[in-house]
């Protein structure tokens, strides 16, 4: 294992991150067994309460296994994970992981337009003017970091009019990983926050009624852009492979 010692001590979320990290990138593989809380604690310089309450995170969202009186076995995060793990994987070790970033993308694109003819279909009188509300609101600033948050908030009320269980809390975990990555996103993001008429259309559709109308509104708005953002994550990736060359053979 790659762990090092943990800056500052007693910080659980800088354990929970040094494992997390060894468990994506595959230093510790599924069915392999951590090291005992005590050797941890040695390793990485911090207390045996802190690796106690990095490994009780890990257990709550599956990442490993805990068995009274036996060692603790790391699971398969892409079989086991929820969407909760999405904040932590997208933005690690102060990086944007575009590979992450790509998923993000890609299921906002299949999720978006779902969602919209949804709100086209339930939402009430007073949904389109807090929409048209909003996008005047992303009219007026040309800050990229500005935008985003006001596109976040439009699709906030548009899944919230969608009245689906599952798509809001889907929306939340995509939320939760998106908004700490604001900035680093800004330059890419930039396409699709721009697009103020685009966003208008999309208003307009929903207050229609005709959830096929909305439906192909919103992926007006998000396939153009998303097709640009991962052209773009796609080039920072073999940038990336380019500085950082693979040392096998």
């Amino acid at each position: 294992m790659a762990l090092q010692r943990v800056a500052r001590r007693s910080v659980p979320d800088e354990v929970f991150d040094q494992v997390l990290a060894e468990v994506v990138d595959g230093g510790l593989a599924p069915g392999e067994q951590l090291p005992s809380e005590r050797r941890l604690a040695e390793v990485l310089g911090v207390s045996r309460p802190a690796v106690r309450e990095a490994l009780q995170r890990m257990a709550a969202t599956r990442l490993v296994e805990v068995r009274q009186g036996e060692a603790t076995t790391v699971r398969d995060f892409k079989r086991y994970a929820g969407l909760d793990l999405l904040p932590r994987l997208l933005v690690r070790a102060g990086g944007l992981d575009t590979a992450v970033a790509r998923s993000v993308l890609e299921a906002r694109l299949a999720v978006g337009p779902t969602v919209a003819a949804l709100a086209a279909q339930r939402g009430g009188p007073t949904l389109a003017a807090a929409l048209g509300d909003v996008v005047d609101a992303l009219a007026v600033t040309d800050d990229d970091v500005e935008r985003q948050v006001h596109a976040l908030e439009l699709w906030d009320q548009v899944v919230d009019a969608a009245d689906s269980l599952v798509f809001r809390l889907m929306f939340n975990s995509l939320r939760a990983a998106y908004e700490p990555a604001l900035e680093a996103l800004a330059p890419v993001m930039a396409i699709e926050v721009g697009q103020v008429e685009a966003y208008r259309l999309l208003v307009s559709a929903i207050a229609s009624g005709d959830p096929e109308v909305a439906r192909a509104a919103a992926d007006r708005v998000l396939r153009p852009a998303t097709d640009a953002i991962l052209g773009a994550l796609s080039e920072l990736g073999d940038a990336a492979t380019t500085d950082h060359p693979s040392t096998e053979d």
